[in-house]
């Protein structure tokens, strides 16, 4: 890519504003040095000792915090719970600029959604991740909570420049994302059928209304009904026909192979993985490409241009370890290529 042509969308970049409707967690990392070890007298078990806590926002926060990075203003809609997580995430959040907090709401019906990530650190060594604990809901979100989720859709729609809708959770209902919020979803866009809106779920998208689909290979297709090992060249046409069949742009992510995005009107392009410098981390990788993905489009970027902003975005985010990284625009322009 031009960088004179990046640059003149990182400009716009900065009069953006987004919503991310999803499931904003607390990533608390407790980092660990192993040279502090000692072993508890009444159990005999190792003892890890923390000597630093970080809490940063995980989840849709990742998206949210890709997007700050970009320059944008960002309204989370969403929830966390009356707890010691929520008052973190909630501070964690403020802390970003452009955030704007009107819309997440506090809620003593439900906990916060919390990832504890221990992590060994030793000099000169990258940080080594030990088994997570996690904090969840188990039972479904109450329709009072729905209601005023849904209801935010639909105020903020009406002024942003985009949208995300991100699914973090296992179980269907006990999140943000609930048929109420997917309705209004669908009125939105219904209502500003040129808004981006980009929709991704771990539990998969079948069910999701017409917008913008990103997902990986595994995911596409099993949404689609496609053998597992279906090649990379047939999975090109495949997307350009779902595409065409939804009437929105759809992006599959491939790993190491990159992406693939394909446009309604049939055309669909091929976008490489950026080589890799060193030790790398993918956490992260995923909402970076959505971000960046959502950032660029809305800036008016062809569907070629976001994908290749956000394969460096994301080439950025991998070799950041340790923590679940973000890509500023200066991060992202020295690895585009110069034309």
């Amino acid at each position: 890519m031009n960088i004179d042509r990046f640059q003149s969308l990182a400009v716009r970049y900065r009069q953006l504003r987004f919503a991310v409707v999803g499931d904003f967690c607390l990533d608390r990392y407790l980092e660990i040095d192993p040279r502090l070890q000692e072993f508890s007298l009444e159990t005999g078990l190792p003892v890890h000792n923390v000597v630093n806590v970080r809490a940063e926002p995980g989840g849709a926060g990742t998206i949210l915090n890709n997007l700050c990075a970009l320059g944008a203003t960002v309204y989370p809609i969403g929830f966390y719970g009356v707890d010691g997580e929520g008052f973190e995430l909630r501070r964690a959040l403020a802390r970003r600029v452009g955030v704007q907090l009107d819309f997440l709401i506090e809620t003593a019906s439900r906990r916060t959604f919390t990832y504890c990530k221990p992590l060994v650190v030793e000099p000169g060594q990258p940080p080594r991740e030990l088994n997570r604990l996690d904090s969840k809901n188990w039972s479904a979100t109450p329709f009072e909570l729905r209601k005023k989720l849904a209801d935010a859709v639909l105020h903020v729609g009406q002024s942003v420049d985009g949208l995300v809708v991100l699914e973090q959770t296992d179980m269907a209902d006990t999140g943000v994302v609930t048929p109420e919020v997917l309705r209004a979803v669908a009125e939105l866009q219904r209502a500003r059928p040129a808004l981006p809106i980009i929709a991704d779920s771990r539990r998969g998208l079948r069910g999701y209304p017409p917008v913008i689909f990103k997902m990986n290979r595994r995911e596409f297709l099993a949404l689609i009904g496609a053998p597992e090992n279906t090649d990379l060249t047939d999975c090109l046409p495949m997307a350009a026909a779902f595409a065409r069949e939804t009437g929105r742009p759809v992006f599959v992510t491939l790993a190491e192979q990159g992406m693939l995005g394909a446009s309604p009107e049939g055309s669909f392009h091929h976008q490489p993985a950026l080589p890799v410098r060193g030790p790398i981390d993918i956490v992260g990788a995923g909402d970076a490409v959505t971000a960046n993905l959502l950032c660029a489009l809305a800036a008016g970027a062809t569907l070629a241009e976001a994908m290749e902003i956000a394969a460096a975005a994301a080439s950025v985010v991998i070799h950041k370890l340790g923590v679940t990284g973000t890509a500023t625009p200066q991060e992202i322009q020295p690895l585009l290529e110069v034309a």
